[in-house]
């Protein structure tokens, strides 16, 4: 049997990646008390739902290293649909939550904030003023539903 190529590898990796963000979130949420359930399958838009006990919010982990500069990190925030990347819907998910590994820091980013984008620019620590998505940086006060969401 042949050792897979570097192509071969990537979805795979990329793949565990993901499924160790997730594991990730949701420590994070449980630890902050959040109650987080997550769906059957990995087929649908979101990957868990937050219950803040008013409302439940779709949450779609994703994860970067992509360092753009020292000062910003790039991340990919839509989904492949027929071999394109588009752009998530307000219908389908109520935030997106990204984990920068290097730093390791979250973004807690409401979908009004990121609507109709497929790539986003996130502050690094050296620089968070950074762009119109510092003030996400951390902000697990949204996921409880401290913050009105008008969606």
């Amino acid at each position: 049997m042949q050792k897979p190529t570097a192509r071969q590898r990537a979805p795979r990796e990329s793949k565990r990646r993901g499924e160790l963000v997730e594991l990730a979130f949701l420590h994070m949420a449980t630890a902050m008390g959040l109650k987080v359930s997550k769906p059957y399958g990995d087929s649908g838009r979101y990957d868990f739902i937050v219950d803040t006990g008013r409302r439940l919010f779709k949450v779609q982990v994703k994860s970067t290293s992509y360092a753009k500069s020292s000062q910003a990190y790039g991340a990919s925030v839509g989904r492949n649909l027929h071999g394109r990347v588009v752009p998530y819907l307000r219908s389908q998910v109520d935030f997106i939550a990204i984990y920068v590994v290097p730093e390791q820091t979250w973004y807690i980013l409401p979908m009004r904030a990121v609507v109709g984008q497929v790539t986003l620019r996130l502050p690094s620590k050296s620089n968070p003023k950074l762009g119109s998505f510092g003030k996400y940086r951390n902000a697990w006060t949204l996921l409880r539903g401290a913050q009105k969401e008008k969606e």
